[in-house]
């Protein structure tokens, strides 16, 4: 009847850390998702910035060959930007990822150790 309620106790136990690392996980994606709000918020602002700068330029060229120059040039940097952003955007991606799994990763990989090779 002890091994009973032992193994009982034990199972609650794995499931209160089990839950325990959802929360943490849920945490970490939380966390990460506010961080992508920022990082775009900000992004948005300068791009809007770059803009309008643009478009205040564009109002005193002087030639045709000039505003399709500073159109150019203004659409070539944004892209290099968008490249360059996205790079970022994806590497941050994966590293949350990692980061929000690893506290499930870790329970999963402790119950393959417990419960593949139960004690007698």
């Amino acid at each position: 009847m002890d091994k009973v309620i032992k193994t009982a106790e034990d199972f609650v136990s794995f499931g209160q850390g089990n839950m325990e690392a959802v929360i943490k996980s849920s945490q970490i994606l939380a966390a990460g998702v506010q961080d992508f709000s920022k990082h775009f918020a900000a992004s948005a602002q300068a791009h809007m910035e770059e803009t309008m700068a643009t478009v205040k330029a564009m109002t005193s060229v002087k030639s045709i060959k000039e505003a399709m120059d500073l159109q150019s040039s203004f659409t070539k940097t944004a892209f290099e930007k968008m490249v360059a952003e996205t790079g970022k955007l994806t590497d941050a991606s994966m590293k949350l990822a990692e980061q929000t799994f690893a506290p499930i990763t870790e329970r999963v990989t402790l119950a393959t150790e417990k419960f593949a090779h139960p004690t007698v």
